[in-house]
């Protein structure tokens, strides 16, 4: 049931020291001597490791008010798709909006404190190592052990795949005898290597423990751990041992839906392609106390464009904050049954046309139809985090670079044509020779995950960020963040700035 995650979340009592180093204090009622000890105990006490992982706009933390990687604000559409290709820059209301969409992090140096600042994730993390020692060292059944393990562990590689997306390798504390001592003040960076070691060894360990099929829509699972140690290996340029995740996936039985808006609506939300979802229930205002929710279409509607059941959204008249690029609508093949949720034209409230010609931005991302709930309210659409077809793109991805423009490599891509974008195959100059058909799978994986928060790793694994930006008049500097002068500060002369600031 959807609502049983989302309650326990919504009613947690467990909250995170606002320290500024790696301790994971607690605040509240806990009794070591009587919880966690049952199994209805670490279900309960396991489910913090989902809080970074909500639809929300973010979580109380201690003293910090965090995002969460799935907010509007500063979530993964902010974080990794707003400063790249397929979206345009916003100035309408200055801040975060025209720095991230400029792709310019430069300003995050001045965040004055811990709010929305993900770098404090780094003590999450602490707070998960704490969680599976303390799991370890239960006297439950060894096999709900294995599982609660694996969902803290699940939490802790994909907090730690994020933050070194944002950071390069931050300080983490994954071994539990160093909690409590003055490691927890030594904020030195790790070594990529041994930070990318952590990581698939929490992912590798997640999914051969977690369940395929949980009982609870939500809990996280087996082909969402692959999915993210694929993206991990991927993203390392390690393609060789990237390909036997994606064909462990391939095997799984999920497969292509054949009507590509339909991942992105409630009535189908639940399907054979989606393996995880970002939990958004109808009615919900997303505070932390609340359930998930979608509220995308009052950022990407336009002030003057009328939706079904968001009919005043927060851009101006044909200027929304979040809107595609026309260089990117226009690199679709115009058939390509995808590019039909980006709209180009529409009939505003006065009854005029708005298109480019008119003074429209950019084309209208209108991915999740707002079909749901009262008049005016916020969203249901699940927010999708493990597609099939992000998979099998990868794959095809990871088979040319290894082996080359491949049948089998092609046929993943024309597979996700077929079924998405009612398309017939690559064209065949597409596929004469590896770095040909390397550009044209970026382009695939543009057209298909659009608006899904993958863009910018796809452009920097593909050595397209730089040129990808310029083409849409972005100036790229630095895809990677800064840490903040109260996090340096806070450090103590440990903490190291991000290269290139």
């Amino acid at each position: 049931m959807k609502k049983i995650l989302i309650y326990i979340l919504a009613t947690s009592f467990i909250a995170i020291s606002g320290c500024k180093k790696l301790d994971p204090q607690l605040y509240g009622s806990l009794n070591a001597a009587t919880f966690p000890k049952t199994v209805a105990d670490f279900t309960a006490y396991t489910i913090q490791a989902y809080e970074p992982f909500q639809a929300k706009w973010g979580y109380q933390d201690g003293a910090a008010y965090q995002p969460c990687w799935f907010s509007a604000q500063y979530g993964q559409i902010m974080e990794f798709d707003y400063g790249t290709d397929e979206m345009n820059t916003f100035t309408g209301w200055g801040g975060i909006f025209t720095q991230f969409s400029e792709a310019d992090y430069t300003p995050l140096i001045s965040l004055p404190d811990a709010n929305n600042d993900h770098f404090e994730k780094t003590r999450f993390i602490s707070r998960l190592t704490q969680i599976i020692a303390d799991i370890t060292n239960s006297s439950i059944d060894q096999a709900d052990k294995d599982e609660f393990i694996a969902e803290a562990r699940m939490s802790r590689g994909w907090n730690m795949y994020y933050l070194l997306q944002l950071y390069g390798p931050v300080p983490v504390i994954i071994n539990p005898a160093l909690l409590g001592t003055s490691a927890e003040s030594n904020l030195t960076r790790p070594s990529r290597a041994d930070y990318l070691a952590d990581i698939v060894s929490d992912l590798t360990f997640a999914a051969a423990n977690l369940p395929v099929a949980p009982a609870n829509y939500g809990r996280f699972n087996k082909a969402l751990a692959l999915t993210v140690l694929m993206r991990t290996y991927m993203n390392e340029k390690d393609f060789t041992d990237a390909i036997p995740v994606g064909k462990q996936i391939m095997g799984m039985g999920y497969s292509l839906v054949n009507n590509y808006a339909s991942l992105f609506t409630t009535a189908t939300e639940k399907n054979s392609e989606t393996m995880w979802a970002a939990i958004c229930l109808p009615g919900s205002d997303g505070k932390p106390v609340s359930s998930g929710f979608n509220p995308y279409d009052f950022y990407t509607y336009p002030g003057d464009y009328v939706g079904n059941e968001v009919q005043y959204a927060w851009g101006y008249a044909g200027n929304a904050p979040f809107a595609a690029t026309w260089t990117f609508y226009n690199s679709f093949d115009p058939a390509d049954k995808r590019r039909a949720l980006l709209i180009a034209s529409y009939t505003n409230r006065s009854g005029v046309t708005v298109n480019q010609a008119s003074g429209l931005t950019g084309p209208v991302i209108a991915k999740y139809p707002d079909n749901d709930g009262p008049s005016g309210s916020f969203q249901a659409n699940d927010l999708p985090q493990a597609r099939l077809a992000d998979v099998m793109l990868m794959l095809a991805e990871a088979e040319n670079q290894v082996n080359g423009p491949t049948s089998e490599s092609i046929d993943y891509v024309n597979q996700v044509r077929a079924a998405h974008g009612g398309l017939g195959s690559v064209p065949a100059a597409a596929t004469t020779d590896k770095a040909s058909f390397d550009a044209w799978i970026l382009k695939e994986e543009g057209w298909d995950l659009y608006f899904e928060g993958d863009r910018k790793m796809e452009l920097i694994r593909h050595g397209q960020y730089n040129q990808a930006l310029q083409s849409v008049g972005k100036t790229p500097t630095n895809y990677l963040e800064p840490v903040s002068n109260y996090n340096l500060a806070a450090g103590k002369g440990t903490l190291t700035q991000t290269p290139g600031y």
